[in-house]
């Protein structure tokens, strides 16, 4: 092993206070191609990051090498916990996992069975990722797992299924929107529900050099909400311009003889739209969230006043993603 002096791997390869610098950052790690990454080629990326934390790398390491094991384990591996996430609720899985659910929801659209069965689909996969990139320093049990899952869902399909019968009379392309005011509708129930524990017992703040001082509703209540328009803005282009471009291609005599191919030609191009669309998204918003001391609760401002005096004037938390 040797020693590093100047390097620090935790820092920014870009600006994170610029769209274009976050958009840099999340372009580099919702990368799908790293889902195909091994097991134990994550685990050796994560032993490096932290050896190299430690000021220490095995002779010969390259730099770019060590941004490569930050890619996987920042991909891979929880902000909060450093505990490894599960594959399909990773960001890095939006794109291949997002493709064809999008895809599914906005080809099969026009009975009450398919559009049951997609949303429910596209809510269980929401409520896992929702769970996996939440502040995983505030717990949830099993039965607010259940409860926020039932919610979500039962949102979903009731929007759905009361739209679909509604734009029974519309023209066609309105019935193909359905799918997205769903989709909305039940991000603004899923996100809240599944992170309840933190808009309950707040999240942990802290001042600049990371030393923490409390738990705030107000800044778990401003994270969830910022997660919540990320995520409808990240289904919006591919699930609002698609049904536009379907709409018009579907008339066309040589789609109307390959009907079989129009669910995985929308599959397709609902990936195009979320390989962009994923870290575009991510990158709405800082993901070290900062709020205005004068903005917190009462309590939690006159304790931080009262040991740090007005040395504090903002407070950072992780807002998740």
């Amino acid at each position: 092993m040797i020693r590093l002096t100047s390097f620090s791997i935790d820092a920014p390869r870009w600006d994170q206070n610029t769209f274009v610098g976050r958009l840099k950052h999340f372009f580099n790690i919702t990368d799908p191609r790293t889902v195909l990454v091994s097991e134990h080629e994550l685990d050796g990326a994560k032993a490096l990051v932290e050896s190299c934390r430690a000021g220490l790398v095995p002779p010969g390491t390259s730099q770019e090498q060590l941004f490569y094991a930050k890619k996987l384990y920042d991909s891979a591996f929880h902000p909060d916990s450093g505990e490894k996430m599960n594959l399909i609720g990773r960001m890095s899985f939006q794109v291949p996992g997002g493709m064809a659910i999008t895809g599914f929801m906005l080809q099969f659209y026009r009975t009450v069975p398919a559009v049951v069965f997609w949303q429910w689909v596209n809510q269980s996969f929401n409520a896992l990722v929702n769970y996996t990139n939440r502040n995983a320093a505030c717990p949830i049990s099993l039965t607010q797992i259940g409860v926020a899952y039932v919610t979500a869902t039962s949102t979903a399909l009731a929007t759905a299924v009361g739209l679909n019968l509604y734009t029974k009379r519309a023209p066609p392309l309105v019935a193909r929107w359905v799918p997205f005011a769903a989709v909305a509708a039940a991000n603004c129930v899923n996100i809240p529900m599944m992170r309840q524990q933190e808009l309950f017992n707040g999240i942990m703040v802290t001042d600049e050099k990371d030393c923490e001082l409390g738990h705030s509703r107000v800044a778990a209540a401003k994270g969830i909400t910022q997660v919540v328009v990320s995520r409808i803005v990240m289904a919006a282009p591919g699930m609002v311009l698609l049904p536009i471009l379907m709409e018009r291609l579907e008339k066309l005599p040589f789609m109307k003889r390959i009907q079989v191919l129009h669910a995985p030609l929308q599959v397709m191009l609902a990936g195009g739209f979320l390989l962009f669309m994923v870290p575009v998204a991510c990158s709405l918003f800082p993901q070290r969230c900062s709020l205005a001391l004068s903005s917190l609760e009462p309590e939690l401002r006159a304790s931080i006043v009262a040991k740090r005096g007005d040395c504090v004037p903002y407070v950072y938390f992780n807002k998740g993603l």
